[in-house]
C-alpha cells in the first residue's frame, strides 16, 4: 500500500511539473484597440466609451478568459479605466473582437486638462494597459501598449 501511494505521489508531482513546463511557454497574447466610440446609451454628466477589442492568440492552445481589466493613461494621468467580465475563449492561434466600456476617471482627466492649459505640446504620450485573466492556473496576463498622439499641424 506505501508503495502505490509513493507512486501516485511521484505522478502527481510529474503532471504538476510538466504543467507548470508548459505555462511557461505561453506567449503573450496581442489586444489591439480597434474602435472608441461614445457609447449610444451614455446618458449623465460622464459619458461612458465603447471600446473596439482584438485579441489575438499566438498559441498552440485556446486561452480561455473570464475577465479583463483595463486603463487608458494620457500623458501619465488616468482618464478611463473598465473591467468586463466572462469574455469568449481565444482558440489556438485565433483572433477575437469585442466592445468593452469604459468610464472617464474625472479627476486623471481634470489634471490632463490643467497640464495641458500649462504649456504647448507637439505630441501626447499614451499607455493603454489591460490585464487577461484566464481563471485557470495560469497567472493573469499584463498586456501594455504605449506611444504618442501627434498633435502638431504639418509644417512647411
Amino acid at each position: 500500500m506505501s508503495s502505490m501511494i509513493d507512486r501516485f505521489s511521484v505522478l502527481c508531482a510529474l503532471a504538476i511539473l510538466v504543467g507548470c513546463n508548459t505555462l511557461g511557454r505561453y506567449e503573450t497574447p496581442d489586444v489591439n484597440v480597434t474602435s472608441f466610440n461614445i457609447a449610444p446609451t451614455s446618458s449623465g454628466a460622464a459619458p461612458q466609451f465603447d471600446i473596439g477589442i482584438q485579441i489575438i492568440n499566438p498559441n498552440s492552445r485556446a486561452l480561455p478568459l473570464r475577465g479583463i481589466s483595463y486603463s487608458l493613461e494620457i500623458e501619465g494621468q488616468r482618464v478611463l479605466s473598465g473591467a468586463k467580465p466572462d469574455l469568449p475563449q481565444i482558440p489556438a492561434y485565433g483572433t477575437v473582437n469585442f466592445v468593452i466600456q469604459a468610464s472617464p476617471d474625472l479627476i486623471g482627466s481634470a489634471r490632463l486638462i490643467s497640464d495641458l492649459f500649462s504649456r504647448q505640446r507637439d505630441s501626447l504620450g499614451f499607455t493603454f494597459k489591460a490585464r487577461l485573466d484566464p481563471g485557470t492556473i495560469m497567472p493573469a496576463i499584463n498586456v501594455e501598449e504605449s506611444g504618442r498622439f501627434n498633435l502638431g499641424a504639418a509644417r512647411l
